[in-house]
């Protein structure tokens, strides 16, 4: 029970009694409830998206309410794990003031960090968030994939790469981008590049566009950590260009 909680039974309800409302929709819905509802002067509308701005709130700011956006960096697939990952994000913060240093006081109640994005920034933040968070799991089902093919299930798989994965992520936050990075690209080990190359075409092919476009972009960072030289670099690229 929360002390002097009130209780609505409607989205208007709740707008024409709240100072501060919060739109926790999915995207697609968030421009129609600030189109249904009637805002006013003095109140603060905010949504959650990562990837859109504040013009989808147009319809508060024409009531003379004030917009924002409050976005977690943050996966959240559980009440649960939410609360236990929460503290320690980012948050992607757009606003004016004052509804920019309520937003900012809220994640550091929730023992946050803030950033303010400007609106053109919002969908490569999101995008960015996409490809480290979305796009990690893709990879671990690729890698699952993989080893099915020499006999052990998906379920094993992720849990002998939980570890690699923890590791790889303890080695970002201490050592950071290049240092962090290791492997045969790292270290230019082109034959067992080859190796890989061979193999997923002969048992897996479909994998292995996805393969060369990742060794590709990987071999920049392993130029800057200083492992490699160029002409290394230029027999990699060369390797994964090969059709």
């Amino acid at each position: 029970m929360v002390n002097g909680c009130q209780v609505q039974d409607s989205g208007q309800g709740v707008a024409d009694t709240a100072e501060i409302v919060f739109i926790t929709t999915p995207d697609d819905a968030i421009a129609e409830v600030a189109r249904q509802l009637r805002w006013h002067s003095g109140q603060s509308v905010v949504h959650c998206s990562g990837a859109e701005s504040l013009d989808i709130l147009a319809p508060a700011v024409e009531a003379s309410a004030l917009a924002g956006a409050f976005h977690p960096l943050q996966t959240l697939a559980s009440i649960e794990h939410a609360i236990e990952n929460i503290p320690g994000s980012s948050f992607a913060l757009e606003a004016e003031e004052p509804l920019l240093g309520t937003l900012k006081d809220m994640v550091n109640a929730l023992q946050g960090w803030w950033l303010v994005l400007r609106p053109g920034d919002k969908v490569l933040y999101h995008a960015a968030a996409v490809l480290a968070c979305n796009y990690l799991v893709t990879l671990v089902k690729l890698a699952t994939d993989l080893w099915q093919t020499f006999g052990v299930d998906s379920r094993e798989t992720v849990r002998a790469l939980l570890p690699l994965l923890q590791g790889t992520v303890n080695n970002l936050a201490s050592v950071g981008l290049p240092n962090c990075l290791t492997g045969p690209i790292a270290r230019g080990d082109v034959g067992t590049i080859r190796k890989h190359m061979d193999a997923m075409q002969s048992r897996y092919p479909e994998l292995l566009p996805t393969y060369r476009e990742l060794g590709r972009q990987t071999i920049p960072i392993a130029v800057a950590k200083g492992r490699i030289d160029e002409r290394k670099a230029g027999e990699m690229a060369t390797l994964f260009g090969q059709n």
